[in-house]
């Protein structure tokens, strides 16, 4: 029986314990990183909590088989059914590996209470011809030990092992020195213990201590980094207010409510406030502290002492819980940047890249703005999402960014949520030390308006035109507003003072839409309500650049109701024009139109309504006729199919400015940096 994959990785563990389902789904994550074809097997669960699958079906959204139960592989072992639950197997697997160039297996640990587990690694490697990545816990005692025990037991078996990660390394792990005892056996990766993957959130914590729940706040999101016990005065614990602090004590500790009220009011995100002894606070002290306390601390009450149940919290299973998706896919990102691409794209063909799948997207996204080292200007210097995605670029190393912002208060919101502020890559410039600079510049760029040097004055107030003023004279290479500003307020300034680029008439924006399978361009969908035939023609070229410039082969799809020459109307009308336009502009551009939806993007549909067309079916750019259509199908998109967006990212200008959704999550600031970097680096190309 042939396999329709390239190629199998076996992933099994040195001893019990590794991290086994991280590195397995780590180890896809880096693959698709790569723009590698992957998918994922688990073919034995062991255990009820065995979420594996579960796991890799949501972070992955792909469809994963449901593995046999260990019961059943162990009942068909015990009644010399082996030969049978190994056709299972390899059919399982060969069900989930349809299509793609490399499956990751996951294997089994041991298990004391099926001591076949080690056996039955061997015969799923040896009958899906897989090669093995052996995972070690090097935190743990006789660590080198157990991996030369475990490699052994392969290669006896003349199984090739590909290579080896290093889990869980602290500090002092010599990552040579145990490289050099390994001899022939690559080294796929050192995984660095990082305490903060293992934060349970405050509903973990409620869910463990069974805990009545007194005021939820946002403990399905805040976790526990730390725990203070309140045996001593409220002064003494201040210091370890940060993010993350859990704090117990006993509802009859005024003082400690109110300081925890003080330090949720100031914006600490504390993990929330146990009671013990189930008691309560005061009414008259709760409806003091509950302003406060309603910025989203939770609140539990519990019976029993502090000490008991601080003792419980450090005792909840470090293993992820199947909803906290969130967590999973930290840990994920973890294992893949800790991961040696070259040293495990190096074992096996990398296919040509057909499609960019979202990880590869995602991946080639900050490699690029790292490999550019623009300067990105942020002119809602203090906005706390703000300050966190500067310091991640900063730390990253995706961009040079510039806060406008006074620097005590720029400090104050970074102590308030624990951010530790680079000091390298990330500058802090106070608006009113540098604005006189940029009056003259602004003058001279519009006296045709009739500017005064006082009118600049004023307008640069506004740090968004400060912003824009800094970038209009070269000393940034791109702007990132829109967190707390409206788009208008963003867009005005770089049409006044930015302009449209050489060639372009119009600013128009695009949004790439991480479909589970592929990176798709949406455009125009959030500036021009009703563009012109010769305006949707440059769109189609303008998307098609950013396309390009990000690593997607643009196949331009032309949107309306009717394919072809089915359908009559105005609207259809000015579509099929602005294709003729874009054809007789832009000879080299590949484009198509009018075409509908699906014909665009389902191959099958695309056979039956355009069987001649070099689009349809594999549309990568879609450039709807109006805003109206364009805005409601990337929101419908997003929303009912679960579809992560980057954008809107703006096309057209002389320079990058960037515009950001005001409910703007911390990574979509620091993707919408990285996009500016790269569009200032293709600007200059």
């Amino acid at each position: 029986m042939s396999q329709s994959f390239t190629q199998t990785f076996l992933v099994t563990p040195a001893r019990q314990g590794v991290g086994l389902t991280s590195v397995a789904l780590g180890i896809v994550r880096a693959l698709q990183r790569q723009g590698v074809e992957v998918k994922y097997a688990k073919p034995v669960a062991q255990g009820d909590r065995d979420n594996s699958v579960k796991f890799a079906q949501q972070v992955f959204q792909a469809e994963v088989p449901a593995p046999l139960s260990m019961q059943d592989a162990s009942e068909r072992i015990a009644t010399n059914q082996s030969n049978e639950l190994m056709e299972d197997i390899v059919t399982l697997c060969m069900k989930a590996g349809t299509g793609a160039s490399v499956l990751v297996v996951e294997g089994l640990h041991s298990d004391s209470a099926n001591p076949f587990t080690a056996q039955l690694n061997v015969d799923i490697a040896q009958s899906l011809k897989a090669e093995i990545v052996v995972v070690a816990d090097v935190s743990a005692d006789n660590a080198l030990s157990d991996l030369h025990l475990s490699i052994s037991q392969f290669t006896n078996a003349d199984c090739k092992v590909a290579g080896v990660v290093f889990n869980k390394a602290g500090k002092d792990f010599d990552a040579a020195a145990a490289k050099q005892q390994l001899g022939n056996v690559c080294v796929w990766g050192v995984v660095n213990d990082n305490p903060l993957l293992l934060a349970p959130r405050t509903k973990d914590v409620a869910d463990y201590l069974n805990a009545e729940v007194v005021m939820p706040g946002e403990m399905a999101t805040r976790r526990v980094t730390d725990t203070i016990i309140a045996a001593r005065s409220a002064s003494e614990f201040v210091p370890r207010l940060r993010p993350g602090t859990l704090i117990i004590t006993s509802g009859d500790r005024h003082d400690i409510i109110l300081v925890a009220a003080l330090a949720a009011s100031r914006g600490i995100p504390l993990a929330g406030l146990m009671l013990t002894h189930s008691s309560s606070i005061s009414p008259q002290l709760l409806e003091l502290a509950t302003p406060a306390l309603n910025s989203g601390v939770p609140v539990l009450r519990v019976s029993g002492d502090s000490f008991s149940n601080a003792v419980k919290v450090g005792q909840i299973p470090t293993s992820v819980p199947l909803d906290d998706v969130e967590r999973m896919n930290a840990v994920l990102d973890t294992v893949a940047e800790h991961l040696d691409a070259k040293a495990i794209t190096g074992s096996f063909h990398v296919p040509e890249i057909i499609k960019m799948s979202p990880p590869a997207f995602r991946y080639q996204l900050i490699q690029k703005a790292r490999a550019a080292q623009k300067r990105i200007v942020l002119p809602e210097g203090d906005e706390p999402r703000t300050v966190k995605a500067a310091a991640i670029c900063a730390e990253k190393g995706i961009a040079k960014c510039v806060l406008l912002a006074k620097r005590d208060v720029v400090e104050t919101v970074a102590a308030s949520q624990g951010i530790k502020l680079p000091t390298e890559n990330l500058e802090i410039l106070d608006p009113d030390e540098i604005r006189e600079k940029y009056v003259a510049p602004m003058v001279e760029l519009r006296k045709s308006k009739g500017l005064t040097p006082d009118q600049a004055t004023a307008q640069l107030e506004d740090t968004v035109v400060l912003g824009t003023m800094m970038l209009a004279v070269d000393d940034v290479d791109g702007l990132v507003s829109g967190a707390v500003h409206t788009t208008a307020n963003t867009v005005r300034p770089a049409l006044q003072l930015i302009k449209t680029a050489p060639g372009s008439s119009i600013v128009s924006s695009v949004f790439f839409m991480l479909m589970p399978d592929q990176v798709l361009a949406y455009a125009d969908c959030a500036i021009n309500p009703n563009p012109t035939a010769e305006e949707l023609a440059q769109i189609a070229k303008q998307t098609s650049d950013s396309a390009a410039a990000f690593g997607i082969t643009p196949k331009v799809a032309m949107i309306s109701y009717s394919t072809g020459s089915s359908g009559q109307g105005e609207d259809v009308e000015k579509v099929r024009a602005a294709t003729d336009i874009a054809h007789k502009n832009f000879p080299d551009l590949v484009v198509d139109g009018p075409i509908q939806y699906d014909a665009a993007s389902v191959a099958d549909v695309g056979k039956q309504k355009a069987p001649n067309s070099p689009v349809a079916g594999q549309a990568t750019v879609f450039v709807f006729p109006d805003l109206n259509t364009g805005n409601t199908t990337y929101k419908a998109v997003q929303r009912s199919a679960n579809v992560l967006s980057v954008g809107p990212m703006l096309q057209g200008l002389r320079k990058p400015v960037n515009d950001l959704s005001r409910g703007a999550l911390v990574d979509d600031i620091v993707f919408t940096i990285a996009l500016t970097a790269i569009q200032a680096a293709s600007i200059k190309n």
